[in-house]
């Protein structure tokens, strides 16, 4: 008799969770509702382990639709049971293999218990953050959020901005001085009737003396030109736009205000998980991007290679391989989280700047492989994402090292970046027109593999650099010069003839 005990649960936002519970051999065991109470999923765990000896483990598969999937994890797991949570597109694509025409709860409930069987090497098995990173994962969330809630409202007032002043001078970020304005004197009637004297003296209050009479001049004369222009149609409800301002002012302002009261307390556990701050010792990585990254990674420990970690960020391409046949230029998985993945790319723009391995990188996408710019970024987003896997696994701080390896300072990395890894200004503008095309796709000395196949590993040194580089050797040895787990040398030759798409959603 099998007493392998195989649990699905199709989980229920606002109804009743249905439950199938199979033998290793895919035998139906059981079949019940439950509920996220002590009481209905005790009556699941007693029915599941009917039969079996003592010390029997649960294997629970569930896809999390939002997040109802944490009390079930935190019952389990408790008891002692294997629980894993998939990805909703893997139990698709298998509901309808196994049943392509009909879905009820029920399938989907005995498909997620069949994945175990299916494919036993591609689950994971659920790890629980700890109470600090789960702190650090809510507060992550909450202000970005927040930090898009906030740019709504921002774009939201501009807008209306541009309906009741079309020649407004508010063509950039929108400062304390004009919030206080638009709240008050977003109509040009009262714009106008409140003059030149005191509107100078509201937005000098408001910037701390950085503004004046010439913002205020602009913004009477904004009110003058446009009060001729409608000359009092009725079509345009003056008062009724400025309440409309008034009201996404002050919302803006309250999400500011919880947006900042987040932020702090993200920088207090961000603190508590990564005292030494080693995720911000990257280049690129600040004071955002660090609690992002380390919140995303959970325990390093968890990914054995760093090309595990690539895979989880999302940032590598798809394969497409039949017979002899390799197809290049497949577009990026995506199979991870989209804060993490923008991240990642955010971080990766500020990185190539800093980093002469990775400004090279950056440059022979650009230049070599007639990649655009974000595609170029992709590519360097995922050499910084297996760097960060490496630095918190080892915990030690990122060295930024020259493309030889040699540890070299912040002034002397930029110059080295601006003396051979600078895109030409000619380069950029054609990557930006769609007309001119892409560069061909050239095979050069560095991509060409001397030894048998796969035996090139990502971060292996080119056997002949495509670009200018220092006759230093590099020294292998060195815990400095080697950040990546094989090396640090920015030169993938397997990656780099890969195309990455155009958006990163």
């Amino acid at each position: 008799m099998n007493h392998r005990r195989l649990v699905g649960i199709d989980l229920g936002v606002a109804s009743a969770h249905t439950v199938r519970v199979l033998d290793g051999e895919g035998t139906t065991v059981a079949k019940r509702k439950a509920r996220p109470t002590v009481e209905s999923l005790t009556e699941v765990e007693t029915a599941a382990l009917a039969g079996c000896p003592e010390g029997t483990r649960l294997e629970v598969v569930m896809e999390p639709p939002g997040p109802v999937w944490l009390p079930i994890a935190v019952f389990f797991s408790r008891r002692g049971h294997r629980v894993h949570r998939v990805s909703s597109a893997k139990a698709h694509d298998l509901r309808r293999f196994l049943s392509r025409h009909t879905k009820t709860n029920g399938i989907d409930a005995e498909t997620l218990a069949r994945l175990p069987l299916f494919d036993p090497t591609g689950l994971q098995p659920l790890v629980l953050a700890g109470v600090e990173r789960a702190a650090l994962d809510r507060r992550v969330r909450a202000t970005d959020r927040l930090t898009q809630q906030g740019g709504l409202h921002k774009r939201r007032i501009k807008d209306l901005t541009r309906q009741l002043l079309p020649m407004t001078p508010l063509t950039g970020e929108l400062g304390v001085a004009d919030l206080a304005v638009l709240e008050r004197y977003a109509d040009p009637n009262a714009l106008r009737r409140l003059g030149l004297k005191r509107l100078t003296m509201l937005i000098a209050k408001h910037s701390q003396n950085h503004q004046g009479v010439e913002r205020a001049r602009q913004s009477i004369a904004a009110a003058e030109a446009l009060i001729e222009l409608y000359a009092g149609h009725p079509a345009v409800a003056f008062s009724d736009l400025a309440a409309e301002i008034a009201t996404e002012v002050r919302l803006l302002r309250a999400v500011q205000a919880e947006l900042d009261a987040h932020a702090t307390e993200r920088e207090h556990v961000y603190r508590e998980v990564d005292p030494a701050q080693l995720a911000r010792s990257l280049p690129g990585v600040a004071n955002i991007g660090g609690p992002a990254l380390v919140a995303a990674i959970g325990d390093p420990a968890r990914f054995a290679k760093t090309k595990h970690f690539s895979s989880y960020t999302g940032l590598v391409p798809k394969a497409s391989e039949t017979g002899d046949t390799d197809h290049k230029g497949q577009p990026m998985s995506k199979a991870g989280s989209s804060l993490l993945r923008t991240t990642l790319v955010r971080a990766a723009d500020n990185a190539r700047k800093q980093d002469p391995q990775l400004a090279r990188l950056y440059y022979v996408q650009m230049v070599e492989r007639g990649e655009d710019h974000l595609g170029a970024l992709c590519v360097v987003a995922a050499h910084l994402a297996e760097r960060f896997l490496t630095v918190m696994q080892r915990g030690m701080p990122y060295v930024i090292c020259d493309t030889d390896g040699r540890p070299v300072e912040p002034d002397e990395a930029k110059a080295i970046i601006a003396q051979h890894w600078t895109v030409p200004p000619e380069v950029r503008a054609r990557r930006r027109s769609k007309k001119m095309g892409k560069a061909p796709q050239q095979v050069f000395t560095a991509q060409v593999k001397s030894r048998p196949r796969r035996a090139d590993r990502r971060g292996d040194l080119p056997h002949q650099p495509s670009g200018p580089s220092t006759n230093e050797p590099l020294d292998h040895r060195s815990p400095i010069g080697n950040q990546d787990s094989q090396s640090d040398a920015a030169a993938a030759a397997p990656r780099e003839n890969l195309r990455y798409p155009s958006s990163l959603r």
